[in-house]
């Protein structure tokens, strides 16, 4: 039995919640309970950090709809926590924002992305680091992931090393150290979330949407038609169990 540490840093949006459950739910199903065990800890909302991840086989950060530029003090604690865990030789693993919380505490930079939101179903590509990297044992070279972002690990923090990527975002997935690694994309994501996240969203979409020359009302419902499975993803939550710890 493997204890895993799962550090919460936001909630989903209320209809979100309702429909398919909030983010540490989608980690959960996605893994499993078989061989792992799960302490949840919502850090987003202040709770205490153990003294040492000592005593956990891994720690993972889930995504969040909070940004890492407006920094609160727990940001800082829990960034310093995760860094003193890998520092420790244990495995850790950020997702989205979980990923640009890392790469701050690691002395790199989060900034918005010059190139817009990346919402929906989409391709990223490994680097030939990346094809050689535990983390994607047994994925192609290319493939589909959920994803919902507008932060970016704009500045590399020192050491770091890019491990797939695609056009809008540079930094998709990054080893920060040989245990220590970050995702942009949401491996634990299913259809059903990436739905209920875009129609959360839909007015704020739709309005990226007009931005981009895109006729009313014919955005959301492009998104929404181009989710498909991503049945690739989740072997990174699970090649990080079974490969780091």
């Amino acid at each position: 039995m493997k204890n895993v540490l799962l550090l919460k840093a936001g909630d989903a949006a209320t209809s979100v919640q309702l429909s398919v459950g909030d983010y540490e739910r989608w980690f959960l199903q996605t893994i499993g309970l078989s061989g792992q065990r799960f302490d949840i800890l919502p850090v987003h909302k202040g709770a205490p950090l153990p003294k040492d991840a000592k005593g956990y086989d891994a720690v993972m950060m889930t995504g969040s709809p909070l940004s890492v530029t407006q920094r609160e003090p727990w940001m800082e604690r829990a960034g310093a926590f995760m860094v003193e865990a890998g520092e420790q030789g244990i495995p850790v693993l950020g997702v989205c924002f979980g990923q640009q919380l890392l790469a701050e505490a690691y002395g790199g930079k989060v900034s918005r992305n010059p190139n817009g939101r990346e919402t929906g179903t989409v391709e990223v590509t490994l680097s030939p680091q990346g094809r050689a990297d535990p983390l994607f044992t047994g994925l192609p070279e290319r493939f589909t992931v959920q994803q919902t972002h507008e932060d970016i690990v704009s500045r590399l923090p020192e050491g770091a090393m890019v491990l797939a990527g695609n056009a809008n975002t540079a930094n998709q997935a990054l080893a920060f150290r040989p245990n220590v690694r970050g995702v942009q994309f949401h491996p634990e994501m299913p259809t059903d979330a990436m739905r209920a996240i875009i129609l959360a969203r839909e007015d704020t979409l739709e309005s990226l949407g007009r931005e981009k020359g895109i006729p009313e009302g014919e955005y959301v419902p492009r998104l929404l038609s181009g989710i498909t499975p991503t049945p690739h993803a989740h072997r990174v939550l699970m090649n990080f169990l079974e490969h780091f710890t």
